[in-house]
């Protein structure tokens, strides 16, 4: 062979095998996204922010090992309009997705859409609450509707199929299954794990129920809020200490304290095996005895409502915590863990006795506020903080910036990588909230608003028209109205004009269709 082809055809060789493992080099490099979400997870409910309550060892390593942000907010606190918001990083008026009715329109631009062009695996699992089917992703299995605890139905690809078990863990072995068994393992890949816990009614794993049987949590100081100054707070109805808090269907007793009437909801055994209902008798049997022999009335009552809600609360969220050991166990033996970038969170924040509620929805802190822990080794600092304003629309930028896909100028929010980076970036200086579901069950009414670092400017509407004004340094508990007072005039000035821009900014001025 001529010498001079002979070296051209090994040059060829060799640059094509640079190339190769160029590609295959950058291929690797980009990080796997695993983005595990819980549903109405309060933030008070994890140690890593609030040590009151219980000890959730394995969230707060995503957050020791990473990054915990303090000042976590969701746009619009219910289930559905959460989740779209963080497929399209846009707010509810532009994703068309504001109450949980109608469907999410399937068609239109997702982060998963997105990395699924550039080439990673992309896959859902658990709760997806759109009722339309999820687009996207190259493999999908979840839960129908809200999903049940014990023995859930899941739907692979169209086909439904029952799992015996509890409902996180179950989540979690499908999860795994997919990495394990499934998915294309030359490529990065995004998972959404998203779980049905600790969503109403809080029916826990029954190896739980011997830790907190009897336990009393320390219970809110404005527990029994008259809501004075606040007309809005006042006319809801997701009172613990009112009939709202059902005493059989949330609290799963017998009978409702005048032994007047039967009112077991067989909602919760319904699918258990014999096992299961076993366990479960013999432990809230115990609990309807006692209660009974109590023959509780007044605030005594109340308070007993309350510490039986953040029983069952806390004892679903034991297992919500111990799943996600699991996984976290899985990255780490299977050698993931490093170019792994792990967010958890929740879709909401959840009332925990603050202002005697449950439930969300209010642009209030406990409603408003999500947890948000990450971790990305060698990227992010072990142990950073962040106080800065983010909120679950800067959900999908940060996923597409992560895997170098460019974001979109029609996404609304913000990448949050420079957080991380130690760099102190120009950022934003306010959020946007916007809630719409009413009338609704739960009778919270239609409104809008801004936060900043300190102050609060709410306005309800519809069949209301108030306004709510909040400093949250004097007032963080959000107990006084101070609207009225002169001596905040010129901060609730500036603050409608704020909240005005970011009205145009968001493109959410047309209040018709409303």
């Amino acid at each position: 062979m001529n010498r001079s082809i002979f070296l051209l055809l090994v040059t060829s060789m060799l640059v094509a095998l640079s190339s190769c493992q160029t590609a295959k080099k950058k291929e690797q490099s980009r990080p796997n996204i695993l983005y595990i979400m819980s549903d109405d997870h309060g933030y008070q409910a994890i140690s890593a922010y609030d040590k009151r309550y219980i000890n959730t060892p394995n969230i707060d390593r995503i957050a020791n090992e990473g990054i915990i942000f303090t000042n976590s907010f969701v746009s619009n606190s219910i289930c559905g309009p959460s989740r779209a918001v963080l497929l399209t990083g846009k707010h509810s008026n532009m994703n068309g997705y504001k109450v949980n009715s109608g469907a999410f329109d399937g068609s239109q631009q997702t982060f998963p859409k997105l990395l699924q062009k550039a080439g990673y695996q992309t896959a859902m699992i658990g709760k997806w609450h759109l009722k339309s089917d999820p687009t996207g992703f190259d493999y999908w299995n979840i839960l129908p509707g809200q999903g049940a605890y014990y023995n859930p139905d899941f739907i692979e690809m169209g086909k439904k199929t029952r799992h015996e078990g509890y409902a996180p863990f179950v989540t979690t072995y499908i999860a795994l299954d997919w990495l394990e068994n499934k998915r294309d393992k030359s490529k990065p890949f995004c998972m959404l794990l998203h779980h049905k816990a600790v969503h109403r009614t809080w029916e826990p794993d029954t190896s739980t129920f011997a830790e907190f049987t009897g336990k009393q949590f320390p219970v809110p100081d404005n527990y029994f809020d008259d809501y004075a100054t606040r007309e809005a707070a006042a006319a809801q109805k997701m009172s613990i200490r009112k009939p709202d808090m059902d005493i059989a269907y949330d609290l799963k007793m017998e009978y409702d304290g005048t032994k007047s009437r039967f009112k077991w909801f067989r909602t919760h055994t319904g699918r258990m095996n014999a096992e299961q209902k076993a366990r479960w008798d013999a432990h809230y049997k115990q609990v309807q005895k006692e209660f009974m022999e109590k023959g509780l009335k007044g605030k005594e009552y109340e308070l007993w409502k309350y510490q039986r809600y953040m029983q069952d609360y806390l004892a679903c969220v034991r297992s919500l915590d111990e799943s996600i050991g699991e996984v976290l166990d899985y990255l780490d033996k299977h050698g993931l863990a490093d170019n792994t970038i792990v967010i958890y969170t929740s879709d909401q924040g959840f009332y925990m006795g603050e202002h005697g509620w449950f439930d969300k929805r209010f642009m209030y802190e406990q409603s408003m506020r999500t947890p948000l822990v990450m971790r990305y080794p060698g990227h992010i600092k072990p142990g950073s903080r962040c106080n800065k304003l983010v909120q679950n629309i800067d959900y999908a930028p940060t996923f597409l910036d992560l895997a170098g896909v460019k974001i979109p100028d029609d996404i609304q929010g913000i990448s949050l990588t420079p957080l991380w980076e130690e760099k102190d970036p120009k950022w934003r200086d306010a959020l946007y909230y916007h809630y719409y579901e009413f009338p609704n069950e739960h009778m919270v009414k239609r409104h809008y608003g801004i936060r900043t670092k300190r102050y609060k400017l709410i306005h309800f509407y519809y069949d209301i028209d108030e306004w709510e004004f909040f400093d949250l340094e004097k007032d963080p508990e959000e107990m006084v109205n101070e609207y009225d007072d002169p001596a905040y005039a010129d901060v609730v000035k500036d603050l409608k004009e704020r909240l005005e821009k970011l009205q145009v900014q968001y493109q959410d001025t047309d209040r018709s269709t409303y």
